[in-house]
């Protein structure tokens, strides 16, 4: 996600690139979520942080990558309440990890959640998004895309969500006060746009400029990579989704014939 902001700045004219500006977290703010791990268990915690003087609204994921010799961020996910989720935290501080699926202790694991996402993209959460969760800010932002999005060319082109190839399975729970569970993970969703009928064409962008240069397509599918963060009753309920950042990562597809100029 990281790296795909820097490829999208780099296709951009020098004129249009924002000037970098460093920023830090504030350590002082920071609410470490810390768990017990058994011995050979991955090691790894969660943080709740904030980048200015303000309460945390931002969850992160910090794992060991022993491969590489340091610790790194594996996820972030920008809350949509500054309400930090109730991590149970046992009398040192200390928080517990949990199974984040085949838990027979939470409603739904990390997998499900997971569909449940992408349907909220594919389908408006017709399938799965609206049995799994309830109304939320996130999840309902996440149908407000697939519902305007998937509508915005009229009769000039359609938009289709799908799941994308997910390198990013991994995912991370803790106990919560009321017996279930937060769950931070990843997904991949594609979003494919195409013009309607020949003589039509589609006209990147800027910011598509480091991937599609340019060219006008007869389509473009978009690649997205996604950090998410959800609470999960332990009872037969609906969970609720806190959270979700995404980026583009990827965008392709094949060239119009040349001499075509009509925009969809």
């Amino acid at each position: 996600m990281s790296l795909s902001d820097y490829t999208e700045t780099e296709g951009l004219p020098k004129a249009d690139r924002k000037p970098y500006k460093p920023w830090s977290y504030d350590t002082a703010r920071a609410k470490l979520y810390i768990p017990r791990l058994a011995p050979g268990q991955d090691r790894w915690f969660a943080a709740a942080l904030s980048n200015r003087q303000d309460k945390p609204s931002r969850l992160a994921v910090f794992a060991e990558r022993p491969q590489h010799q340091r610790w790194e961020m594996v996820s972030v996910v920008d809350l949509d309440s500054k309400q930090l989720p109730n991590v149970a935290l046992d009398q040192d501080g200390y928080a517990t990890a949990v199974a984040a699926n085949d838990n027979k202790q939470l409603a739904v694991g990390a997998d499900l959640l997971r569909t449940a996402v992408l349907d909220n993209f594919a389908t408006g959460g017709t399938n799965t998004g609206t049995k799994v969760f309830e109304p939320t800010t996130a999840s309902k932002q996440q149908i407000m895309v697939h519902d305007k999005t998937g509508t915005r060319f009229g009769d000039q082109g359609t938009t289709v969500f799908a799941g994308g190839t997910n390198r990013y399975k991994d995912a991370h729970a803790l106990k919560t006060t009321d017996g279930g569970a937060l769950i931070l993970f990843s997904h991949t969703h594609t979003q494919t746009d195409a013009v309607a009928h020949s003589g039509l064409q589609l006209n990147p962008g800027k910011d598509d400029r480091a991937w599609l240069h340019g060219v006008p397509r007869r389509s473009i599918q978009y690649t997205f990579v996604c950090n998410d963060a959800a609470t999960v009753p332990a009872k037969a309920a609906p969970s609720r989704l806190i959270g979700y950042t995404c980026a583009r990562t990827d965008a392709s597809g094949p060239p119009v014939a040349s001499g075509w100029s009509e925009r969809a």
